[in-house]
């Protein structure tokens, strides 16, 4: 790695992660501070009268538990965009936005590696999603404690948040292969941005149930099952590993490519 670099990138970070740290701040007091065991019947009368929009956006279960609850209103819908959201922004950031403005040509200029420039760039990208990661994890528990003590589990919320922090690896790893390899950053955002939305619709449609049921077997989505994963359900922690091990492969693979390619600088 080169340390200079990281912390250039880690400093260009903070300002968009206090952004959407702040979003996710609000949602997830909001949402917890709505868990009201009473209210049970009231939200399945809800899901009833709209089932195919609840069961899209991953609202649907028994909620009588804490944990039940954070899971569908949460982990459905909410922690699955706004992560990805900061993905796609800084993965573009790091690689595709300094060739495309011709910025790249100064730090290759200095005496680095390719492969030391792209490992540090990914590192600072990883850091980013697992400082995200973590702070909603210190919010919930925090929040939960605050309003509903001894209602969650910690236990449970780490392995839940491990296998979230998973599955946006996979998505970063996807969206830097993306960034290497695209030099202008309007493709980059393109197929970066474009397929992990296309496989979220795909996964909103699947939800919904039906004929509709089967489009889960095209979108990554599947792999993050956050009820599997409160239950700690062997599939549930088998998918979590395949992503992870996935996202292992493409950033490997983003490096290799970021080392090998031509940026006509």
């Amino acid at each position: 790695m080169n340390f200079a670099l990281y912390k250039k990138e880690i400093k260009g970070s903070f300002k968009i992660l206090l952004i959407f740290a702040g979003v996710l701040t609000m949602y997830i007091v909001m949402i917890v501070s709505m868990y009201d065991p009473e209210l049970s019947d009231a939200l399945k009368q809800f899901e009833e009268l709209m089932p195919e929009l609840m069961s899209a956006v991953g609202m649907t279960g028994a909620n009588e538990t804490l944990t039940d609850f954070m899971s569908s209103y949460l982990y459905g819908m909410i922690l699955l965009v706004f992560p990805m959201v900061y993905t796609v922004i800084r993965a573009n950031g790091l690689i595709a936005k300094y060739v495309d403005r011709g910025s790249m040509a100064q730090l290759l200029a200095a005496p680095v590696k390719r492969s030391k420039i792209a490992v540090t760039q990914l590192t600072a990208l990883i850091s980013g999603i697992a400082a995200l990661i973590f702070y909603c994890t210190v919010l919930e528990y925090g929040a939960a404690q605050v309003m509903f003590p001894g209602k969650l589990s910690l236990t449970v919320l780490l392995r839940l948040n491990a296998g979230l922090l998973c599955l946006h690896l996979f998505i970063a790893a996807f969206c830097f292969l993306c960034s290497c390899a695209f030099g202008d950053s309007r493709y980059s955002v393109a197929a970066g941005a474009g397929v992990p939305v296309l496989m979220l619709l795909f996964q909103m449609l699947a939800n919904m149930g039906g004929k509709l049921e089967k489009i889960r077997y095209f979108t990554f989505f599947t792999l993050f099952d956050p009820d599997g994963l409160v239950s700690a359900e062997p599939e549930a922690l088998l998918f979590a590993g395949i992503l992870l091990v996935l996202s292992v492969i493409l950033f490997a693979l983003a490096v290799v490519v970021f080392k090998k390619k031509d940026l006509h600088l």
